[in-house]
């Protein structure tokens, strides 16, 4: 068996826990991480690709206000831009009362700077001509955007990788232990990390560890309904979402529209797809939508396994009951915009027991009120 002993040691090589172990690299952190599959396949990389800070909840505005500056300087970071574009996100209204909830969520993030601008009457239809009847408005964040997520997050991971993080992939958590100043983790009979930190971002997986340490949480899988489409002429100019819930959809270079809403069918603790049903009901909305798809195709379909807790909120920050350890997990398909930031608030909260970012709304502590946080010190 391999040993290692290294200051931290990571579950997850998603987009939070890749990005994380390259901020650990940067500020000079050994750092060892274990992914059961590889990195960036699971949500962090069939998602729908939408990087966009309208709509979140305030609480999370600071952390997704950090993201932004970092998917600016993606190039330099991780060496590719994924497909990364500033196209804009509009969000469609599709009754008066959509509008109205649009427009108070505008006033509430003015001081975020999110330059929201509403678009409805006359305007609308002169701008969104590809717009169906029943979008009557909607808000447009001009500087969110659009990334390529089988491109980005796997990136995350070669970059720490490059800066000296040990990157093990295919090595499932098999066992992990803490003896009250180090932890132990073990990917079956080859791989044995030793660590006085350890970052839990295991995903959908990652409830199992936070009960195994005293924090069980009430988080469910999910599985989001993705498809596809041929090449199209190109019309659309926005990554689009819909208030109130229903499709999300944005137009690639190539023509093709990436499409997602309502759920796909679980097939077993790995893998996830679509169902007709899903499909079908997609496609009835998105042509309701945009009525250029009517007759387009779908040449591809898919699902994932997301982690949600019952207020759609992460949890991010410090163990209450173990000391050193530091989760960041359910992200409720909501975490690829956020991610960057995310693995960098880990990443010090790891190094120096705290972060410039505010984090209190994420803190595990919600479902364990008699809890505190712990300090998590990498030395």
């Amino acid at each position: 068996m391999k040993r290692i002993d290294t200051d931290v040691a990571i579950v997850g090589g998603g987009i939070v826990g890749a990005s994380a172990a390259l901020a650990l690299r940067r500020k000079g952190v050994q750092v060892a991480l274990l992914e059961r599959d590889l990195c960036g396949s699971r949500s962090s990389g069939v998602n729908f690709g939408g990087v966009r800070r309208q709509g979140r909840p305030l609480s999370q505005l600071p952390l997704a206000q950090r993201a932004h500056r970092i998917w600016a300087e993606l190039p330099a970071l991780i060496g590719t831009d994924g497909e990364y574009l500033r196209t804009g996100h509009f969000k469609i209204a599709r009754s008066e009362a959509d509008l109205a909830a649009l427009e108070r969520y505008r006033a509430l993030s003015r001081d975020f700077d999110l330059g929201l601008e509403m678009v409805s009457g006359t305007a609308l239809r002169a701008r969104c001509a590809w717009l169906g009847d029943r979008a009557v408005g909607g808000s447009l964040c001009a500087e969110d955007g659009q990334a390529n997520p089988r491109l980005v997050s796997p990136a995350f991971a070669l970059a720490a990788a490059r800066a000296g993080a040990q990157i093990f992939e295919r090595s499932p958590l098999t066992e992990v232990r803490h003896d009250g100043r180090l932890f132990t983790l073990r990917s079956g009979d080859t791989l044995e990390l030793r660590a006085p930190v350890l970052l839990n971002c295991a995903g959908a997986w990652a409830g199992g560890i936070a009960a195994q340490f005293g924090e069980a949480v009430p988080m469910q899988s999910g599985h989001p309904a993705m498809a596809v489409t041929e090449p199209l002429p190109f019309f659309l100019p926005w990554s689009l979402g819909v208030e109130g819930g229903g499709i999300y959809c944005r137009q690639v270079a190539r023509g093709n529209l990436v499409l997602g809403g309502g759920a796909g069918i679980m097939l077993d603790a790995d893998r996830a797809r679509s169902d007709r049903a899903a499909i079908a009901a997609l496609s009835t909305q998105a042509i309701e939508l945009l009525p250029a798809l009517r007759h387009a195709h779908f040449i591809r379909t898919w699902s994932g396994t997301e982690g949600y807790l019952p207020d759609r909120q992460p949890v991010l920050g410090a163990s209450g009951t173990t000391p050193g350890l530091v989760h960041g997990f359910g992200f409720a398909g909501a975490g690829f915009q956020i991610g960057p930031a995310a693995g960098e608030v880990l990443a010090e909260i790891a190094r120096d027991g705290r972060s410039g970012t505010p984090t209190e709304a994420f803190s595990i502590g919600r479902f364990h009120p008699a809890a505190q946080p712990l300090a998590s010190v990498a030395h």
